[in-house]
């Protein structure tokens, strides 16, 4: 049986890997089988870059963590290597990050995540990362806007030319 110190170790990492959890707008579990150090290291810089946590964590910590943040996550879902990756900021760059790590590595896997508080699944996860990213959406939106208003100005002028015609 373990000693109460390192039980007390043990609960002291859930506590504080529940409350990152609980302040997360991003979760993300991983498979990481499959990829070498120079991939992960590559991985690990890139998730960074994107202002993004990458760590692997034994499967019963993270369980208690997600336990402990209310955070209902099916039981499969932590079975083999898991890597944690956790966000405070924009949840899109690092999911598009993972993703297309992802899509290069075949052994790399997206097995869930939660996104501001909503579990979600690889497939919800995916579907997410192929979005545009925040800045191509608002620039579509302001096109599509000022595109609109530009047909508008051309409207009134033309009434305004018929009306002095007239």
């Amino acid at each position: 049986m373990a000693s109460e110190k390192i039980l007390n170790k043990k609960k002291e990492e859930v506590l504080k890997l529940a409350s990152e959890m609980k302040e997360a707008k991003l979760i993300l579990l991983v498979d990481y089988r499959g990829i070498n150090v120079e991939e992960v290291t590559k991985l690990r810089a890139t998730v960074r870059n994107v202002n993004a946590s990458y760590r692997v964590i034994k499967n019963n910590i993270t369980k208690r963590a997600l336990a402990e943040a209310s955070i209902e996550m099916p039981e499969d879902i932590l079975e083999g290597p898991t890597a944690v990756i956790m966000t405070n900021e924009d949840y899109l760059e690092p999911t598009k990050a993972i993703y297309n790590f992802s899509k290069e590595n075949n052994y790399y896997k997206i097995k869930a995540g939660v996104v501001e508080g909503k579990v979600m699944t690889d497939k919800e996860i995916i579907t997410l990362a192929k979005l545009p990213s925040r800045e191509t959406l608002l620039s579509m939106l302001a096109g599509a806007l000022l595109g609109n208003i530009s047909k508008l100005a051309v409207a009134l002028e033309q009434v305004r030319i018929q009306k002095e015609e007239a």
